[in-house]
């Protein structure tokens, strides 16, 4: 059985959409694509660079799909993104989509009508973990799925107002433990979680008075 992992950057008040520039994704009128860029740095590019360092397949939206097809692949090999796109090159890519026929990077594969029934079956399979990267639409199904099995975050300092966000109203509530934080140069807080189970509660209630 292999693992289901969530990878996202967000804003403090939980966007994802479009941190990568300007055109990315300006769906709903959003006008900062690319709030992550002036906050990457040397410790930022370790953390992905650790992210990527187990075996892993990807699982996408189709949006994501396309932004990651049009760029990957061609990355020239005298590049410094050149180790991630050889990577990304050659893993599974699950897609969420109706065109299944239309996935040509290489490696690709359409998850069906059914994503959750797919990705619980995936998840059931030996092999590498399945990796989220953007795509918040299928994120949000897998949360109120329940099937997440670890929130790798990359918290930035920065209030959007709007977007898409990682957390919708369904999610289904799960407790995780914190493994892993820190923070960079600039202000971005690097957190890894870990399913842990149920989520437990209490009272911070006062014992009744006596008489």
């Amino acid at each position: 059985m292999r693992k289901l992992i969530v990878a996202a950057f967000v804003s403090l008040d939980g966007v994802m959409q479009a941190p990568g520039g300007p055109q990315e994704d300006t769906s709903g009128g959003f006008t900062f694509g690319g709030w992550l860029v002036p906050h990457a740095e040397e410790v930022f590019g370790q953390a992905m660079q650790a992210l990527f360092s187990q075996p892993f397949e990807l699982l996408l939206g189709r949006r994501t799909y396309d932004i990651f097809a049009g760029y990957w692949p061609k990355v020239k090999d005298d590049t410094e993104d050149f180790s991630i796109a050889r990577l990304f090159n050659s893993v599974a890519k699950h897609v969420a989509t109706h065109d299944p026929d239309s996935l040509e990077w290489h490696n690709s594969h359409g998850l069906g009508v059914d994503i959750v029934a797919t990705v619980r079956a995936l998840k059931q399979q030996d092999g590498a973990d399945l990796l989220t990267q953007g795509s918040a639409d299928v994120v949000q199904q897998l949360l109120a799925a329940g099937l997440v099995d670890e929130l790798q975050l990359l918290v930035h300092p920065v209030l959007l107002g709007h977007g898409k966000r990682l957390f919708g109203d369904d999610a289904a509530p799960v407790a995780f433990t914190l493994k892993h934080s820190q923070v960079t140069p600039k202000g971005v807080i690097i957190a890894r979680y870990v399913r842990k189970g149920e989520v437990e509660t209490g009272s911070f209630d006062l014992p009744p008075e006596n008489g």
